[in-house]
């Protein structure tokens, strides 16, 4: 029992110091900034929406689509960079494990004289 105490002790002695006393005059509360607060009520984005119309892309049938300025930055840049990793695909070095080991076992060979060099056939 007597090792109990002491605990208790150092655990009380902590809680007492962090009570928080709270002054009446302080619960009410305030704002701290001079903007006023949005609500959903406020409609800030209704200049934005466009509501739905019926028709696909909101183009009437009859009506020509005009681009908007961003469309076609995209469609060269997005297609761009496809051609220029394809072509950058095609023309990459072969850089596997598989060429590498045959290449090497072609030249032990060639060196051993088993493998006749094919630069000396010709």
């Amino acid at each position: 029992m007597p090792l109990l105490r002491p605990a208790a002790r150092l655990l009380s002695a902590p809680r007492a110091r962090l009570q928080i006393v709270t002054n009446p005059s302080f619960t009410a509360r305030r704002n701290l900034t001079s903007t006023a607060s949005r609500s959903a009520g406020d409609h800030a984005h209704e200049d934005h929406y466009d509501s739905p119309s019926g028709w696909l892309f909101g183009v009437k049938p009859g009506e020509k689509y005009e681009n908007e300025g961003w469309e076609n930055v995209w469609y060269y840049g997005f297609f761009g960079s496809i051609l220029f990793g394809v072509v950058g695909y095609c023309y990459k070095p072969d850089t596997s494990i598989q060429t590498w080991a045959l290449e090497e076992a072609r030249r032990r060979l060639e060196a051993e004289g088993i493998l006749e060099d094919p630069e000396k056939t010709r």
